[in-house]
């Protein structure tokens, strides 16, 4: 796992698979850690990298419920977990969904983990809106995005002029119209971003390193158009060609058709 200070109040941590990402921002005397790494041995370390950069933790925020996003329990054990509604529903009307994939993903890679996952107590978040944070008079700004999947938000850190990304924006994945997701939400969701990215210093996507704002906003315009190709046989983007992304470009075509 990778770990780099963005900003003197924001850390990412990167996972050694996929590369999700994890965000932990802090404000005075509060630190709230957006979605999570994957593996035992990230989980494991990620409280005493708080402590050791002094980010008192307060809380677990996800971005949306996919599994590989929904482990920072197994990392601090009976935090509340903050979503958006959307998320909130998906995890009621899915219950055991989550934990079924992690099992699946840990049988398939050999992986031992030293307790099953529970999502326990789920706070739903206003989306869109805002969350105190510190009691500083500094608040995180929650903005809807569905169409990778149907739930989601994303995190706007104005006074580091971070954007939490989620499942958008990666360097190293195409966009993905998962189960439940949609080709006009995505859409939508990059317009709702589009004015976050121009003031953003950096942009944490999902999955890759977190990206510069001029970077971020290249990416954002490849995958605006890739979108709007779909379900026709739209050119991938240049940097992200590989086998595994020429594998979920013909799943997003099933569903965009």
């Amino acid at each position: 796992m990778r770990v780099r200070a963005l900003h003197p109040d924001v850390l990412v941590a990167t996972s050694r698979i996929w590369q999700t990402t994890c965000t932990v921002v802090r404000s005075g005397d509060e630190a709230f850690v957006v979605d999570s790494p994957v593996l035992p041995d990230e989980l494991e370390v990620l409280p005493a990298v708080l402590e050791q950069a002094r980010f008192p933790f307060s809380g677990l925020l996800v971005t949306h419920a996919d599994w590989d996003h929904l482990l920072g329990r197994l990392a601090f054990p009976g935090a509340a977990l903050g979503c958006a509604e959307t998320t909130a529903a998906r995890l009621t009307g899915r219950p055991g969904e989550a934990q079924r994939e992690m099992r699946a993903f840990d049988d398939e890679h050999y992986v031992e983990r030293p307790q099953p996952l529970t999502l326990g107590q789920v706070e739903t978040l206003p989306v869109p809106g805002r969350l105190e944070i510190g009691g500083e008079g500094r608040e995180l700004e929650l903005h809807p995005a569905d169409g990778h999947t149907e739930d989601g938000m994303a995190v706007w850190v104005p006074w580091a002029q971070v954007l939490i990304a989620g499942d958008y924006l990666s360097p190293v994945e195409i966009p993905m119209l998962s189960e439940g997701g949609s080709r006009d939400a995505y859409l939508a969701t990059l317009a709702r971003l589009e004015p976050l990215v121009e003031q953003a210093a950096w942009v944490v996507p999902g999955h890759g390193e977190p990206l510069d704002g001029a970077r971020a906003l290249a990416i954002l315009r490849e995958d605006r158009a890739y979108l709007e190709a779909l379900p026709g046989d739209a050119p991938l983007p240049l940097a992200r060609r590989t086998p595994a992304q020429r594998a979920i470009h013909e799943r997003n075509r099933e569903r965009a058709a």
